[in-house]
């Protein structure tokens, strides 16, 4: 297949087609013989049925893509001047290597002037108080300058993905940290055989309202999929990696949050599926839906319809996902808690879930009532999944303990856009070792 490489400003060409996980030199000229190949993982779409994904035009990303839109990147500018080129006409970007989106480290984004330690005195709960939230503060507050350095880090570290477009991993340990991919506003994208290590927030910003006792409020999803329509995100594997909340200081009492979601799926977006993915090592993992108010329900009324499969939630906290207003088929996903676990599923405002055929692996003391969570009243559909391999039904056995929070039984539709369903109690041993970046062959 005919691949473009960046070199600086510089580009080759040469031609190479993946047989499995190994890159081979070909012979072949021509983009008809490039698209023909099927072997090419970066060709590839999403099958029929397979989720919402593939409903009406189906989720193809760039495969039509010319070779004079086939990239090959292994640095952040070289990754967005790749999305930049050739606006929404097929494209491959394929990523080689670990991508460190921020590799001069968080002082880099600091504007002149700003002090955490300036910070930390200026709004200390003792001094500040807990009634007042920080949003009047003027610019040369410290307040002020740790918005103007947040500012520095969301416009270096966000990517925007263009419609028709394909962004792949090249072997196995391609992949992004401190990225943050914005999947806004377009259709027909593909992200397969990437690991992302989460975006660190350098600068979280205090609210001393959120809660009794103020909370650190943090930014950037490491995936978004915001009003955005066919979307595949196959085969990825998503870590807080180097940085995990268990490493993180406290500041005035409370957790120093620089973690935000994993993946987000909102304002409208629809036909997504995420398939063989994994999840770890995370709080808020994925929320489909951000918001209960009226404006935002708006929009997402008869959309935020999504289907996970065959991913893995390993050392699960909470959101796997989160729902609110979506048809969301969730089945042979493997949920492993951690020991803060809070919850899966969370059923949401006028949420329509699904969940069938799932396995959970739960600590010892930890009931299978807390797989389900009421956030607000709406009917689910939960059977044949199993907890530490034993046949369970999760509605019952919430309802039973948690009887002032009880669940109605029945999501009011039907799945239909499934492949291959596997049996509850085989999902650990084939997600385990199937799932997540470099298993795409």
């Amino acid at each position: 297949m005919h691949t473009r490489r960046w070199h600086g400003h510089a580009m080759t060409k040469r031609v190479v087609v993946l047989a499995g996980c190994t890159a081979l030199v070909l012979s072949l000229t021509g983009t008809a013989a490039a698209q023909a190949d099927s072997r090419d993982p970066a060709r590839q779409t999403l099958g029929a049925k397979d989720g919402w994904g593939s409903y009406g035009t189906g989720t193809t990303g760039g495969a039509a893509a010319d070779a004079e839109h086939v990239y090959t990147v292994t640095t952040w500018a070289q990754f967005k001047a790749a999305l930049a080129a050739g606006g929404s006409a097929p494209k491959i970007i394929k990523v080689k290597g670990t991508i460190d989106a921020v590799s001069e480290g968080c002082d880099a984004f600091a504007v002149p002037g700003y002090d955490f330690d300036a910070y930390l005195k200026k709004y200390a709960p003792e001094t500040w108080g807990l009634d007042k939230d920080l949003s009047g503060e003027p610019a040369d507050s410290p307040e002020g300058l740790r918005r103007a350095s947040a500012d520095n880090q969301d416009q270096a570290i966000k990517a925007n993905v263009p419609a028709n477009t394909t962004i792949i991993g090249v072997g196995k340990n391609a992949g992004f940290k401190g990225a943050s991919l914005q999947i806004k506003g377009v259709d027909n994208v593909i992200v397969r055989n990437l690991t992302f290590e989460s975006p660190l927030d350098c600068f979280p910003q205090w609210d001393p309202t959120d809660t009794s006792t103020g909370a650190w409020n943090s930014e950037y999803d490491t995936a978004v999929v915001y009003g955005s329509t066919h979307v595949w995100m196959d085969h990825n594997t998503f870590t807080d990696g180097s940085h995990p909340d268990s490493k993180a200081p406290t500041y005035f009492g409370t957790l120093y949050q620089q973690h935000d979601g994993q993946l987000d799926i909102v304002r409208g977006s629809n036909y997504v599926t995420a398939s063989w993915n994994v999840f770890a090592d995370h709080d808020k993992t994925l929320m489909i839906g951000n918001s209960d108010s009226e404006s935002t329900a708006v929009g997402d009324r008869g959309k935020l319809k999504v289907t996970l499969h065959h991913n893995l939630f390993r050392n699960l906290v909470e959101r796997a996902p989160r729902v609110r207003f979506g048809q969301v088929d969730t089945y042979n996903n493997h949920y492993v808690a951690g020991q803060d676990y809070v919850y899966s599923f969370g059923i949401g405002k006028e949420s329509q879930l699904v969940a069938e055929h799932n396995a959970f692996t739960l600590p010892s003391g930890v009931s299978p009532a807390k797989i389900l969570k009421k956030w607000m009243d709406s009917p689910v559909t939960a059977a044949n999944n199993h907890v530490n391999g034993k046949l369970t039904d999760l509605i019952a056995v919430h309802n039973a303990e948690i009887p002032g929070e009880t669940l109605r039984s029945g999501a009011g539709w039907t799945p239909t856009l499934r492949t291959k369903v596997d049996p509850a109690k085989a999902v650990p041993g084939i997600v385990d070792h199937r799932a997540g970046a470099g298993r795409i062959c």
